[in-house]
């Protein structure tokens, strides 16, 4: 099966490839999406199985083994990345496992292969999205998801955006069925030979503003920032700022 995905931009261009968010699904890069092709990239954006129009495998898969083979579908042998929280994740394994199809990185509060956070606010958060899925209450787990991850700058909109993926993602999750994924291979990211930006947000949980803080000590010559003003989505919460920080970093040579 391949991802649900979009392409836009300049056929011939260099590529990037939006990984969305697992609170989100590709539509968290709406603010992106236009201003990236504009900037002269060819843009991929896909959704991960059971988040947005993507469906629940039924047969062993891996998220970066997807990615791949959309972007073997779409005749992409090199491309930058730019992953969001769980889509950093995936991206960072990708840039571990096969540097030479990865020629940048920028990451926005990622997650890091190999590590589950799990500090008090983490499982804190966990539960109660635990206990309202139980009661059957996915519209609230959605609004929890959305008042835990965006930072005191997002509006109504960004909430609202966010709140509406996650219901999505919910639903998808509880009508999946037998468990599919294979274990997260084991990387040594030390391995990464493409430039990396990880960005941080001072709103962030604990556990998620230390994960990119602590990739430069792994990552040869990564580069680490972190925006005073954001939670956990800073593209949904300053989008142009955001855009124009990418296109920056991408549209370096």
């Amino acid at each position: 099966m391949i991802l649900s995905h979009d392409v836009t931009g300049p056929v011939g261009a260099p590529t990037v490839v939006l990984l969305h968010s697992s609170v989100c699904d590709r539509r968290m890069w709406d603010p992106q999406w236009v201003p990236l092709a504009e900037a002269g990239f060819r843009v991929v954006r896909a959704d991960f199985r059971t988040c947005g129009d993507s469906p629940a495998a039924e047969a062993p898969y891996s998220d970066h083994g997807d990615v791949l083979a959309l972007l073997d579908r779409l005749g992409v042998e090199r491309a930058s990345f730019v992953g969001s929280s769980y889509g950093g994740r995936i991206s960072l394994l990708i840039a571990a496992l096969h540097p030479e199809r990865v020629a940048r990185v920028a990451l926005l509060c990622p997650g890091r292969p190999g590590l589950s956070p799990d500090g008090p606010e983490v499982r804190a958060y966990g539960a109660a999205e635990d206990a309202l899925v139980a009661a059957g209450d996915l519209a609230g787990a959605a609004a929890l998801s959305a008042r835990t991850w965006l930072g005191p700058e997002a509006g109504e909109a960004a909430h609202a955006a966010v709140r509406e993926m996650e219901l999505g993602n919910l639903k998808g999750a509880l009508a999946a069925t037998g468990g599919h994924e294979l274990p997260e291979p084991e990387v040594d990211l030390g391995s990464v030979t493409a430039p990396v930006l990880a960005v941080g947000g001072a709103h962030d949980l604990p556990d998620y503003r230390r994960i990119p803080a602590g990739l430069p000590a792994l990552i040869p010559g990564a580069e680490y920032r972190e925006l005073p003003w954001a939670g956990h989505l800073p593209s949904l919460e300053r989008p142009e700022e955001v855009t124009d920080l990418l296109i920056g970093f991408l549209g370096a040579r």
